[in-house]
């Protein structure tokens, strides 16, 4: 074994499940990774994976003992990495960031773009997915969340608590006449995709809102308020994306109980004392924690 490339690929394919999946994740095509896996097989004279139906790739033992190996290897030069750039006191250099999409949409691009300003030497990538990414991997650099950190090697602070509430125009909310919390039945919805489970805010609409009142589904929130914009229905929205589109109005006056997450920054303890994270972080946390009465709903 002298190309951690073989090892990165399966890894990739134990973690997928498939070859398709691991050749996109890993930025090949799957030709390629076809290729580099069976040449893998053949050099090693050994069986890595068993092809099953629907391109599903199950390791055999040899595959589950190479992919432990490559796990290793990947913690450890994570964490080298991770030590390298800790050391780095300049303010230049790559900075990966991940959020979701209503935190880049409504509150993270413009502070942003304040940061490139003050630090132009920073190119800042930006991840926008609402999975959990592993910062001990270095998938990322910095994350917003929206729940506490339980790791023990990460570091953060917590920004705000975000309300949630229901959402609508005007003439929808006039057709319907007044909102009952205890009656949602008589009014549409725009609701997430059904196989969604394990949000909070999607396991609240399943819980008060019959199934014959969703009109509209979609896995997107911004789409969920770009819907309701349209007139399609009532949507369950984070206060700062509702309150500020001009066209929705709030359909119950104030934050939902019970829906209201914390939104915390965090970067691995390794990296907390670099001087781009740590530039990054304390602008992000004033601007964040000076806008939280908006973020919480309550301004």
């Amino acid at each position: 074994m002298d190309d951690w490339n073989d090892l990165k690929l399966v890894l990739a394919v134990v973690r997928s499940g498939s070859l398709t999946a691991a050749a996109k994740a890993l930025g090949v095509a799957h030709s390629t990774a076809f290729r580099r896996l069976l040449a893998l097989e053949e050099r090693l004279g050994v069986r890595l994976f068993e092809r099953l139906p629907a391109g599903v790739y199950a390791p055999t033992s040899a595959g589950e003992r190479m992919a432990g190996a490559a796990e290793r290897v990947e913690t450890e030069t994570a964490a080298l990495g991770r030590d390298l750039l800790g050391a780095d006191l300049r303010l230049s250099g790559r900075l990966r960031v991940t959020c979701s999409e209503t935190l880049a949409f409504v509150l993270l691009t413009p502070i942003m773009a304040e940061f490139r300003r003050e630090h132009p030497g920073i190119t800042l990538d930006v991840v926008i997915d609402n999975r959990v990414l592993s910062l001990s991997r270095r998938e990322a650099d910095v994350a917003l969340r929206v729940s506490r950190p339980r790791e023990g090697d990460l570091h953060g602070r917590k920004l705000a608590d975000i309300g949630w509430t229901l959402y609508a125009t005007p003439d929808v909310l006039a057709a319907c006449g007044p909102v009952d919390l205890d009656d949602l039945g008589r009014l549409p919805f725009v609701g997430w995709e059904e196989a969604v489970s394990g949000v909070n805010t999607a396991d609240w609409l399943a819980a008060h809102v019959p199934e014959r009142a969703f009109v509209y589904r979609t896995a997107s929130v911004i789409n969920q308020m770009v819907a309701a914009r349209a007139g399609l229905g009532v949507a369950l929205l984070p206060c700062y994306l509702g309150d500020a589109e001009p066209s929705l109005i709030r359909a119950t006056p104030q934050p939902l109980p019970g829906l209201d997450r914390e939104l915390w920054i965090v970067t691995h303890a390794d990296l907390r004392r670099t001087a781009r994270v740590r530039a990054f972080m304390d602008l992000v946390s004033a601007r964040l924690a000076a806008a939280r009465a908006q973020i919480a709903g309550v301004a």
